[in-house]
């Protein structure tokens, strides 16, 4: 009645359970009807006493077989029509095919880090030094809103570097950006149903407040950033925007609309949400301030991130709450845990603490840049006057404007699949329709300078 096979993956007594629970659940084995003893059954397979026990044992475990003193096991009765599918629709021995994601030769993702950029010396000695200092700290659970000495080293570092204002206490570590808005979408839902974001703009924001149920109200983005005439305008109490390095087209704000932006927010009691993104990775001059230190203990929560120049594997974000929503998050997330790993986090404190944070950034800066004009050579050459660059000068990727193109956006991502290169569509940071300009987006972080070279010689002849 049942087969069982050495050669394959699962144990012996696994397989006996598969086959048995699926002949009850089918009917093949009656309801109340009387099981082989142990030894019987295992005398039939040729197996040892232990599989056929281990096999029983889950089965009666699970409420399939049931036993009656000194008779043995009985079949369970069951409701055959709410029985769960068949554990066997494919043999023990094989197991389900991996999807394995495509891999490109030229990868032009905006989000690619430099893969030789990893402070992983570093990291290494920093994180067995926290484990032979405290071992004790992995039978505890860290502070809620993470670890204090690394909530001291971010307060410092953006004091220092971005102009924020703040004390430890209003930082909250993340595990990701997407974890800060969540955050954030639960803080403010009470009071606020509608979020205005940038359009262009980063996906995942209207993707996290949608799915809170808030409306999204996409608003354009013009040089000077985000239309504020027409935010003006609208029903929007909370404002996402990134001031300093505008996702994706690049733009930096200037001072007069961040004053005109803070003056909204107070007039009707509005929230900004400002994401300082690609903030460190200035090419030329200094890093632009934070709108945040414009207005301390304004209605603005700042977002930041360790991905973008150390590492997206770490997990590492943090916010920045204005006093006035402390007690609020404390009341909705004071029976959570932090979601950063513990060890994680006091690595990258020493990290932090002892200089390598802003070294690491002074280095990455020198790297990327160097990619960066590595990019604007290439297109110079190979695109000629056929293409515009937008968003350069900053950040991790650049806009490549292509006014005479004769093929779509989707027909040049489908050519240039076929020559080996990956494009992240510009179209999904739209909201609104497409402009009738075709426009890449084109990430240089992740690449070589020659792969950076290779890539966009194929690519203008995917756009030709």
């Amino acid at each position: 009645m049942f087969f069982l096979d050495s050669n394959a993956s699962a144990p012996l007594f696994k397989q006996l359970y598969n086959q048995m629970r699926e002949h009850i659940l089918l009917g093949k084995l009656p309801p109340d009807s009387k099981l082989p003893s142990v030894r019987d059954m295992s005398n039939n397979l040729a197996v040892s006493r232990n599989t056929v026990d281990g096999a029983y044992q889950e089965l009666f475990a699970e409420g399939y077989i049931y036993s009656k003193p000194r008779s043995g096991y009985f079949v369970s009765p069951l409701d055959q029509e709410a029985a769960p599918r068949s554990l066997l629709s494919k043999p023990d021995n094989q197991a389900p095919p991996l999807q394995k994601a495509p891999l490109y030769r030229y990868d032009f993702h905006p989000a690619r880090l430099d893969q030789a950029s990893f402070p992983n010396r570093l990291w290494r000695k920093f994180f067995l030094e926290c484990l032979r200092e405290n071992p004790q700290q992995l039978s505890q659970y860290c502070d809620p809103q993470g670890e204090l000495e690394l909530r001291f080293s971010i307060q410092s570092y953006l004091e220092r570097s971005r102009g924020v204002v703040c004390d430890p206490e209003q930082i909250v570590v993340t595990a990701g950006l997407q974890h800060s808005l969540d955050i954030v979408a639960n803080i403010l839902k009470r009071e606020h149903s509608s979020v205005a974001v940038e359009d262009p703009g980063y996906p995942l924001t209207s993707s996290v407040f949608r799915n809170h149920s808030y409306a999204i109200a996409p608003v354009p983005v013009r040089p000077d950033g985000i239309d504020l005439d027409i935010l003006n305008a609208g029903n929007s109490s909370i404002a996402y925007v990134t001031p300093s390095h505008q996702l994706p087209l690049g733009y930096a704000m200037p001072v007069a609309n961040r004053l005109r932006l803070i003056e909204w927010a107070e007039a009707g009691e509005n929230f900004i949400l400002e994401d300082d993104y690609d903030s460190e990775l200035r090419y030329s001059g200094k890093p632009i301030p934070s709108l945040q230190g414009l207005r301390p203990h304004g209605n603005i929560i700042y977002l930041g991130s360790f991905s973008k120049v150390l590492s997206p594997a770490l997990r590492v974000s943090y916010l920045v709450l204005p006093r006035s929503l402390l007690a609020n998050y404390r009341s909705l997330f004071k029976y959570h845990f932090s979601s950063v790993s513990q060890l994680e986090q006091r690595t990258l404190a020493k990290f932090m603490e002892q200089g390598h944070w802003e070294r690491h950034i002074r280095r990455m800066r020198s790297t990327y840049k160097k990619k960066h004009d590595a990019i604007l050579r290439a297109i110079k050459e190979h695109f000629g006057s056929l293409a515009v660059v937008d968003g350069h000068g900053a950040g991790l990727h650049v806009i490549l404007q292509i006014p005479g193109a004769t093929c779509s956006e989707a027909e040049i991502i489908r050519r240039a699949e076929q020559k080996g290169i990956y494009l992240f569509p510009f179209s999904w940071t739209c909201a609104s329709a497409e402009s009738d300009t075709t426009k890449l987006m084109l990430g240089f972080g992740g690449l070589t300078i020659n792969e950076i070279e290779e890539g966009i010689v194929l690519l203008a002849q995917a756009c030709h």
